[in-house]
């Protein structure tokens, strides 16, 4: 079924509108199971409140919470449910102190026809466009046996759908009582998920629509549920122009024979203190000199260090920042996951049209992971900004300040489009450094290696370094025939 052609109801949560294609198919049943604390109410409150903002009339059935601590609840995380009608059928208080006893019936056969008929009569008379049920397990303790509670689950479900409604219901799953025939019955599967790692939501059914299938980052705070959907890059738009950008250093784009491409991949590596950053920002302030907007996302530096370091080297970034021309954002890796990381990239890019990103540096957004894997985290997020037309520099560290040559740490080399690499010399007892380009995917490039070094007026790059062997362990000698 095309996407398009489906009528769908918004779920108050951007990011699962955007994972399943738009929001919820109109008069379907879905199913919200998860964990006890991994925000299935708060779903569901989400889903109604959006429906009463949007004139709809939308029904809370709920069977375990009273009404006040739901409304109360609702407020602490800013969810507006004035206009949500609630059907409290939750056990109240003289459930305990007045003990009945039934002679002929067992209890749930009593206690299962009026709830039973408190849901008709409401549903009938409110012909809500929405319903929450939670948790719709309740049910399983009402009936005497699974064929039982089934039955009633698939009746309830078509009575619904036969009133208009959608439904969202919610499932404890444990060890005693599964929810596997729920899932069946259900039109949507949305899967809830609290590790150590963080919060996560999937969607494993949905009939009559496509979705974004895998696990994404979810955070449940003081404003509600927010879903960060993973990002899923696409192929360059067919038109797109792979214009050469300059590095504006004669000797550096001689080396380059010319720049690299937009909308490329450009990996810097080498190790800690070679000038990684300040060359990435020579790149950025040649963006800057062409009317193009940069941001760099710093995981290690300060901001007001990492400006006076390029201040002082000639690279005027607080004019750059003035004419809203350079955007430097402070990133505390151990505050995102990558999927949260990813969406506040996009979103700064798409608010700001920006066309160069730089990371600074890799090793400091690996401590975003939290358990996921790296290389494939760091391959969507560079894959995604490229298929925007987005210039990406990743700023990468290696271990050893000399010895054997190695690209990377973490075996992302074959990300780069293009790979930079800055290396420290020992020259006469002198710490010296060189530059080379190891790969240039859409273009040829020099093969000699040149010195290079940052001095107050900016970045230098030697004449090629013919003279010399070794250079790539670090410890180089000189050549017999010079």
């Amino acid at each position: 079924m095309d996407n398009a052609t489906v009528n769908r109801l918004a779920t108050g949560i951007p990011g699962l509108d955007e994972i399943t294609g738009g929001g919820l198919v109109q008069h379907y049943a879905y199913l919200v199971r998860g964990g006890p604390g991994t925000g299935k109410t708060t779903l569901g409150l989400h889903f109604l409140a959006a429906g009463a903002n949007n004139n709809e009339v939308s029904l809370f059935i709920s069977l375990e919470e009273a009404e006040n601590n739901i409304r109360r609840n609702a407020a602490r995380v800013g969810i507006d449910l004035s206009r949500v009608h609630i059907l409290d059928l939750s056990p109240s208080s003289n459930f305990f102190a007045q003990t009945e006893i039934y002679d002929i019936f067992s209890p749930a056969e009593v206690e299962r026809e009026p709830l039973t008929r408190q849901i008709v009569t409401t549903i009938e008379q409110l012909r809500p466009e929405r319903v929450f049920l939670d948790p719709i397990t309740q049910f399983r303790y009402l009936t005497p046996d699974l064929f039982q509670f089934r039955k009633q689950v698939i009746s309830f479900l078509r009575f619904l759908a036969e009133q208009r409604t959608t439904v969202v219901f919610s499932a404890e799953d444990s060890a005693a009582f599964p929810d596997d025939d729920l899932q069946y019955i259900a039109d949507g599967i949305i899967n809830l998920e609290l590790t150590e790692s963080g919060r996560y939501l999937n969607v494993s059914k949905m009939r009559g629509s496509a979705f974004v299938s895998g696990r994404h980052a979810m955070r449940l705070s003081d404003q509600g549920l927010q879903v960060f959907p993973r990002l899923i890059p696409s192929a360059l738009p067919p038109d797109h122009s792979f214009d050469l950008i300059p590095a504006g250093v004669p000797e550096l784009d001689e080396l380059l024979y010319g720049g690299i491409e937009r909308g490329t991949i450009t990996i810097i590596t080498g190790p800690s203190g070679v000038g990684k950053t300040t060359l990435g920002f020579q790149f950025v302030k040649e963006a800057a000199s062409r009317g193009e907007r940069s941001v760099v996302f710093s995981f290690e530096e300060e901001v007001s260090i990492m400006l006076r370091r390029c201040e002082a080297v000639n690279i005027p970034v607080t004019a750059m920042q003035r004419q809203h021309l350079l955007f430097v954002e402070k990133i505390e890796p151990l505050r995102y996951n990558p999927d949260e990381f990813a969406q506040y990239a996009r979103h700064v890019i798409d608010r700001e049209q920006i066309k160069v990103v730089m990371i600074d540096s890799v090793t400091g957004y690996r401590l975003c992971m939290k358990g996921e894997d790296l290389i494939s985290q760091l391959h969507a997020l560079s894959k995604y900004l490229q298929s925007r037309g987005v210039t990406v520099i990743l700023i990468m560290d290696t271990a050893d300040v000399v010895g054997n040559f190695q690209v990377t740490d973490i075996g992302a080399s074959y990300l780069g489009d293009n790979i930079i690499f800055l290396r420290f010399l020992e020259i006469n007892g002198e710490l010296r450094k060189a530059i080379g380009v190891l790969k240039k995917r859409l273009g040829d490039f020099e093969k000699s290696l040149r010195e290079f070094a940052i001095s107050r007026y900016g970045i230098k790059v030697g004449k090629p370094l013919t003279n010399l062997r070794g250079i790539l362990i670090g410890v180089p000698t000189w050549n017999d025939k010079t």
